[in-house]
Formats: C-alpha cells, sequence, structure tokens
C-alpha cells in the first residue's frame, strides 16, 4: 500500500481527486475488476474516506459517468458555436468530439464500454447522456433542412433516425481512432462529414438516395427459395 496524503483539503478537490482515480482505475480494468482499495490508493486516501464521500462502488461508479458525460456534453455544444451554419456546427461539434475522447481515453472507456456492460442503472445514465446528443444533432439537422428549403420534406422520424446513425458512427469512430495510432481528432471528424455530411447535404438539396422498387411478386428477384423437399404453405 502506497503513503495515504493527510493533507487537508476543500471535500469538492478532494472528490474530484477520488473521481479522477475511479475514472482512470475503471476505464482500464473495468467495473468488476476494479477495486476500492486500488482507487483509494491512486487518489491517496483511505478506502474509509472513499466511502465516506462516495457511499459505495456502484454510488462512485455513477458519479464517475455522470461526470464524464457532462463534460463530453459540455465540450460538444461549446465547439458547435451558434450561429454557424449546421454544417460548420456539425464539424466543429464532430472535432470537439473526438479531440475530448482522445484527451480522456478512461473516460470515455467508461461511459462507452462499461457503463453499458454492466446494467441499469448505470446504462441508463448513459443513454440520458446519448439521448440529448441525438436531439441536439437532430437539431443541427432540421436546421441544416430549413436553410435549403423554406419548407423541408423531411419527416420528423427520418431526421431522428438520421440524427442516431450519426450519433452511432462516432461513437465507433472515437473507438478505433482512439485504438489507431496516428489518427488526429480533426482525421476522424472528416471521415465522418464526407462519410455523412455528404449525404445528408444531398437530402438537403432534395436529392435523397431512393431504394429500388420492390420486385413483383412471383418475379425471379422476388421468389424466396425453399430447399428441395421443404413443402409448401
Amino acid at each position: 500500500m502506497g503513503a495515504v496524503k493527510t493533507k487537508r483539503m476543500p471535500r469538492a478537490v478532494r472528490e474530484q481527486q477520488m473521481l479522477d482515480a475511479a475514472v482512470r482505475t475503471f476505464g482500464r480494468r473495468g467495473y468488476m475488476a476494479a477495486s476500492m482499495d486500488e482507487i483509494a490508493e491512486l487518489a491517496g486516501v483511505s478506502k474509509p474516506l472513499v466511502y465516506l464521500y462516495l457511499n459505495s462502488k456502484e454510488d462512485l461508479f455513477t458519479a464517475c459517468i455522470r461526470r464524464e458525460a457532462a463534460a463530453l456534453t459540455e465540450a460538444v455544444r461549446a465547439g458547435a458555436r451558434p450561429g454557424l451554419p449546421a454544417d460548420r456546427q456539425l464539424w466543429e461539434g464532430l472535432c470537439a468530439f473526438f479531440t475530448h475522447t482522445a484527451r480522456h481515453p478512461d473516460g470515455w472507456a467508461v461511459l462507452h464500454l462499461q457503463a453499458r456492460t454492466h446494467g441499469e442503472p448505470f446504462a441508463a445514465e448513459v443513454a440520458a447522456m446519448r439521448a440529448e446528443m441525438v436531439a441536439f444533432v437532430t437539431q443541427l439537422i432540421v436546421v441544416a433542412a430549413r436553410e435549403a428549403h423554406r419548407d423541408p420534406d423531411l419527416p420528423e422520424r427520418e431526421v431522428a433516425g438520421l440524427a442516431e446513425a450519426l450519433v452511432g458512427a462516432a461513437e465507433s469512430l472515437a473507438d478505433w481512432a482512439n485504438a489507431t495510432p496516428g489518427v488526429t481528432a480533426r482525421q476522424a471528424a472528416a471521415t465522418l462529414m464526407n462519410f455523412a455530411w455528404a449525404g445528408l447535404g444531398s437530402l438537403m438539396r432534395g436529392r435523397p438516395w431512393t431504394p429500388p422498387a420492390a420486385p413483383a411478386a412471383g418475379s425471379a428477384e422476388g421468389e424466396v427459395t425453399r430447399p428441395r423437399d421443404a413443402p409448401r404453405p
């Protein structure tokens, strides 16, 4: 065991110190493998003090999720400055997202991997953050549509689906970028803009991609192949 610091400091400062240690431990070792002894030692405090401040391992983990979720959301909103065109807001927001997740890989691991795989109430905390992100991106798409058309023909459900897809792609790309040496936040953001906004731009201009017509019933394309001996309905 390392030496425990005894210097007094404000409760809020000490609590953040504990959360820093907990995020690092949870992010690198996982929720189940992380121990309160290890977190206390890394924070330079006694284990009873961690329990005094944060009650239990579950409460400590929840506090970590809330802090990291709030920091990520704030970073994205600060990056996507109001007043810019919608595509620039999305670009700046994505740059902020990938910059934050790259600078705080342990926090991102807590949010994207650990919290989601250990059930309620942890998953619900992350779901709330994700819903806020989706709502934010949905609004950007709505604004872009209004800029492109006075009366855009974009159903609400379709816009929400586009936002869900974009947020999901950003989450996956953040994992890839953090695991791939040499990938910068701007490169990750540019990759997603080229993947997503090019298509969204066409949609805004009234040129959506449409699927081919469904094959007629009984046609060669539409006929379902059955095993040779399978009975017909």
